[in-house]
């Protein structure tokens, strides 16, 4: 074996040190272990799937939370409507009463078309300029003049991807729950005041009332049972989201005090072999002369 064939597999031998120190100073600054995909290429591709996986549980968490949004408001909606209905039917009982004066019954009848706007107020109500009660109708409002129904025919459900194989509806359907036209609960309550002013009997229309408020309780429990399945997404996805983010980490993150330690052990092998290096190509042509 010649000194120069030494010389060389020496050098490669420093080189090869000094390239190991220098991916683990590596690793260091960046705290992660795949910095290319030539580092591990089969946890380089289990990266790239649970980073789509890690995307795809970030837009449902975001999809649930706009639709406990959603839901929140038609919450609010059918909770203020039913007990204004409520108060309507108290005054419909009200005006039952025979021994009413004239007076008496318009004050009913003025107060009965207050609540009647106030439960308009409700139908209409929106969530980021967009009415919760007539889904994908773009027409700013569910119900308009003559209390014509803005939802149907062309409106479909609002709904929101909230798993892979889940969907859930994050509207509700303001015909069910108000009515429409002649047939809505706003057109019920201006019967119910004419009947009032005329001077007939309004608690007549208590069993139409009753029915009203039965639809709004119906849409009540189901608008309950779908923000419960909402809410129960969203503590799903949290956990799968740890979950993913758990795992990504045991791939690509440092295990800092081991990266540390073979660094150590690192350069006091290339200072070893700086050492030995130095014994082996010390001797030059004069040393042989001598």
């Amino acid at each position: 074996m010649t000194h120069q064939t030494v010389q060389r597999q020496t050098l490669a031998n420093l080189q090869g040190n000094l390239s190991a120190m220098a991916g683990l100073q590596a690793q260091m600054s960046s705290g992660k272990k795949i910095t290319l995909p030539s580092d591990d290429p089969a946890g380089a591709s289990d990266m790239l799937r649970l980073r789509g996986d890690q995307r795809a549980v970030t837009q449902h968490a975001r999809n649930a939370s706009d639709g406990d949004s959603w839901l929140t408001t038609v919450d609010s909606a059918l909770g203020s409507s039913l007990a204004a209905l409520r108060r309507a039917r108290d005054l419909t009982l009200q005006g039952g009463n025979g021994a009413l004066g004239a007076t008496s019954r318009e004050a009913l009848a003025a107060e009965i078309e207050g609540v009647r706007d106030t439960l308009l107020g409700q139908a209409n109500a929106t969530y980021v300029g967009r009415t919760v009660f007539a889904g994908t109708s773009d027409a700013g409002q569910a119900f308009g003049p003559g209390y014509a129904f803005s939802g149907s025919p062309t409106a479909l459900p609002v709904e929101r991807r909230v798993s892979p194989n889940t969907t859930v509806r994050v509207d509700s359907d303001g015909a069910a729950v108000f009515g429409t036209g002649s047939g809505s609960v706003f057109a019920l309550l201006d019967t119910v005041a004419a009947t009032l002013r005329s001077g007939g009997d309004p608690t007549a229309h208590l069993a139409a009332i009753d029915s009203r408020m039965e639809a709004m309780l119906t849409e009540v429990s189901s608008v309950g049972a779908r923000h419960a399945q909402v809410i129960a997404a969203t503590s799903a996805l949290q956990d799968q989201e740890l979950t993913v983010k758990t795992q990504l980490s045991g791939i690509e993150d440092i295990d800092l005090a081991e990266v540390i330690l073979e660094l150590q052990m690192q350069e006091v092998a290339y200072q070893g072999a700086l050492g030995a290096a130095g014994k082996v190509l010390q001797p030059s042509l004069l040393d042989f002369l001598r």
